[in-house]
């Protein structure tokens, strides 16, 4: 639990252990992105542990920016450990899904709580994901038609993981405000 004398660390919003378990999320992001960069040919199964940790980190710090402060670290990491191999595409790549956690944060500040607002929340953020691809492949000249279908089959996937990813969230949050070891979030914070 926090008390109303911890200092405020970042951008005069994010407390000390705050920002902690926000870097910790981008951590473990980055990691699982690692260890799965194997070619299994599937896309959107990295989006199962990114939307979990995007998920996890804002149930645990319910402040509007929270998810968006993941994904811009979890960016910046890609490109600087040679991730990201599409160039600055990485960074919407990341902060779009993000974005899209804090808007249903600041909409339905509970939805953490939920099953199926978190894999509704999960699966959208996760599709928006596999959108930022289509642009590239329309200005570089692909037929529309084979655009439009690889689109469709990649959103789906990355939704399918990225609503599996999310379903373990809800649960995760309820026992980690039982055990007194994050807020209560009984509403949004500024």
């Amino acid at each position: 639990m926090t008390n109303s004398s911890e200092q405020v660390y970042l951008w005069d919003r994010f407390t000390l252990r705050e920002a902690l378990l926000l870097g910790f999320c981008a951590t473990f992001i980055i990691l699982t992105r690692a260890g799965l960069r194997l070619h299994i040919h599937l896309p959107g199964h990295v989006m199962f542990f990114t939307m979990f940790f995007y998920l996890l980190a804002r149930g645990c710090v319910p402040k509007i920016g929270a998810a968006t402060l993941v994904g811009l670290i979890v960016s910046l990491a890609s490109i600087l450990l040679g991730m990201g191999t599409k160039g600055p595409i990485v960074f919407v790549k990341f902060i779009f899904p993000a974005l899209l956690v804090d808007l249903a944060g600041a909409i339905f500040p509970g939805f953490v709580t939920s099953m199926f607002a978190c894999v509704l929340v999960g699966a959208l953020s996760a599709a928006l994901r596999a959108l930022c691809d289509t642009g590239l492949e329309w200005l570089s000249g692909m037929e529309e038609e084979v655009i439009l279908r690889k689109t469709v089959i990649s959103a789906s996937l990355f939704a399918l993981y990225g609503g599996l990813g999310s379903l373990a969230v809800p649960s995760i949050i309820r026992r980690l405000r039982k055990n007194g070891l994050i807020d209560q979030g009984a509403g949004e914070k500024g």
